[in-house]
């Protein structure tokens, strides 16, 4: 029986927030505004942030006298005096993002505004993890450089890969397809040799970075990403965070079992699995020579298709058909409000094979999310990995307290 009668020991009382824990809180809103919505004079920073004309004055004068922003012009044609307009110094960090693939390795330099300096592509390098590190370290001094910048400049690198780090071994995962990365110690020699803290994330999950700030999941904070092209995969974000499993491998769906596809036992030697082996590239082009749909590539035989009339039009139903079923999977567990189809073999669909995909989807699924196409342009991992790689800069170059 418990004794109620005994004091209970008072509850700690919340620690009010010290001033300068509030002016960082505030510098950082600031700074946020000022990302968001360009340059902001004084009086429109206090309208948006609460705080008054002499206490906006103050923040943009500590935030100056720290670099973090810069003067650049005035209003115009308003009533009254021009007011003197700020913005993020873009000068403040710069940033690299990585887009890892068997074939090339793309690389993108960018200010801390987001803004792209410069892009470079090199081929993918051998088997060694060393030759991997190397090529990883030229190619980003050579953009580095095209971005008119020093060397050792980037506060932060993003690199984007198939597969996943191991967080127990150190090891990248679901990637033997990769050659040359699997040192359980490659985080670390990449960071030795880029001299600059670098973060390694699953390809997929950065082009949910991408959509999920650029592109079609802006404001859904529980959706899928179905990656279609050579492989398969999928991201998988809940509550607005990436969902990424406890050994990394969540939306490693390319292994998953699926009718209609022969079950492969033991897919850490294969690297593969049912849904890779029902829609993955070289089933799509497979699928494409059963209907007499010529193509060298999977994407350029679904364009085809788009233009053929018949034939076309069964191979479409049939490849829609195949991603929902996978789909359907996926959306029975997850239950996200949106789906969003990337990679190349969506693209090269469109609209039409998104459509074919919805029809099905909603007739395989008790859970029927909307089904949206990318939206990003270019590599959605490579703006995925800026992305991520600005999250880190930022949080550190704007702690101002």
């Amino acid at each position: 029986m418990t004794d109620t009668t005994r004091p209970t020991a008072p509850s700690a009382a919340p620690r009010p927030g010290t001033p300068s824990r509030l002016r960082a809180i505030n510098d950082r809103a600031a700074l946020d505004l000022l990302l968001a919505h360009g340059p902001l004079s004084r009086t429109r920073i206090g309208t948006l942030t609460g705080l008054s004309k002499p206490t906006a004055s103050q923040l943009l004068a500590r935030l100056e006298a720290a670099g973090l922003v810069v003067p650049v012009g005035t209003t115009a044609g308003g009533p009254g005096p021009n007011a003197q307009l700020y913005q993020v110094n873009p000068a403040a960090g710069y940033v690299a993002g990585l887009d890892v693939t068997r074939d090339r390795i793309r690389f993108a330099v960018a200010d801390i505004t987001g803004r792209t300096l410069a892009e470079h592509t090199l081929p993918t390098p051998g088997r060694q993890a060393a030759g991997a590190v190397a090529r990883v370290a030229d190619g980003l001094a050579e953009t580095v450089r095209l971005a008119g910048l020093a060397p050792g400049s980037l506060r932060e690198i993003a690199i984007g890969t198939p597969g996943a780090l191991d967080p127990a071994t150190g090891k990248l995962r679901y990637a033997a397809h990769l050659p040359g990365w699997h040192s359980p110690h490659l985080l670390d020699e990449l960071r030795e040799a880029l001299d600059a803290p670098v973060s390694l994330e699953n390809d997929v999950n950065l082009a949910a970075v991408a959509e999920q700030v650029l592109g079609s999941a802006r404001g859904c904070r529980d959706f899928v990403l179905l990656w279609a092209e050579e492989g398969i995969g999928a991201a998988i974000v809940i509550a607005g965070r990436l969902h990424r499993g406890f050994t990394g491998g969540a939306g490693e769906v390319g292994y998953m079992p699926v009718p209609g596809a022969p079950v492969v036992r033991n897919v850490r030697r294969e690297n593969s699995g049912g849904f890779q082996q029902l829609a993955g590239a070289a089933a799509v082009l497979a699928l494409a020579r059963t209907h007499r749909i010529a193509g060298p590539t999977a994407e350029a035989a679904i364009t085809r298709a788009l233009a053929t009339p018949g034939a076309g039009d069964e191979f479409l139903a049939v490849l829609a058909n195949r991603l929902a079923t996978g789909l359907a999977a996926i959306v029975a567990v997850i239950d996200p409000e949106l789906v969003v189809l990337c990679g190349g073999i969506p693209t090269a669909g469109g609209e039409r094979l998104r459509e074919l995909v919805q029809e099905e989807l909603t007739g395989l699924a008790v859970p029927r999310p909307a089904l949206r196409s990318s939206t990003v342009p270019g590599s959605p991992v490579l703006h995925g990995a800026l992305q991520r790689a600005l999250t880190a800069a930022r949080e550190t170059a704007f702690t101002t307290a």
